[in-house]
């Protein structure tokens, strides 16, 4: 069963992280149809918070058709989210605890790599690059600029 982490300072509000790490566990294939979600009253115990907090979370993860609330028994998981190549125990995964193991030793601390990873991401998905880094500048760069690598977007957990 999933055990929710509330992170107070992070600016994101608390029924959105539980969405945002439910959805992360269906992707990684924690969650699998049939499984049941922990009840309002466990995650209040376990985190504190009002349980309209995690009744707005479950009726936001209902909208999008990912869980369903039965009657007297509880909410489950309707769908998954999860692809085999993004599997827990899957080579990206490895490959990527391998990179951040790599980051650390270099002496990056966890905020540098979420800038460096955000930054990377947003490079790849939102600018439309693909394929190996050349070196060269992103579309989004100005010419006058150099291409730093860093983000000027938050990186964001979960």
């Amino acid at each position: 069963m999933i055990e929710y982490r509330i992170e107070r300072r992070s600016g994101v509000s608390t029924y959105q992280q539980i969405v945002q790490q439910t959805k992360q566990a269906l992707r990684l294939g924690l969650l699998q149809p049939g499984d049941k979600l922990p009840t309002a009253r466990e995650v209040v115990e376990l985190t504190a918070i009002n349980p309209n907090t995690v009744l707005k979370a479950y009726r936001e993860l209902e909208r999008e058709g990912l869980v369903e609330p039965r009657p007297g028994l509880g909410t489950f998981v309707r769908r998954s989210l999860a692809r085999p190549e993004a599997a827990a125990d899957g080579p990206l995964r490895a490959g990527l605890v391998g990179w951040v193991d790599q980051a650390r030793g270099a002496g990056l601390e966890r905020e540098d790599i979420a800038a460096l990873m955000a930054s990377v991401l947003e490079q790849r998905f939102d600018t439309g690059v693909s394929g190996p880094d050349t070196g060269a500048s992103s579309p989004g760069t100005r010419a006058s600029e150099p291409d730093t690598g860093a983000s000027e977007s938050p990186a964001t957990q979960n």
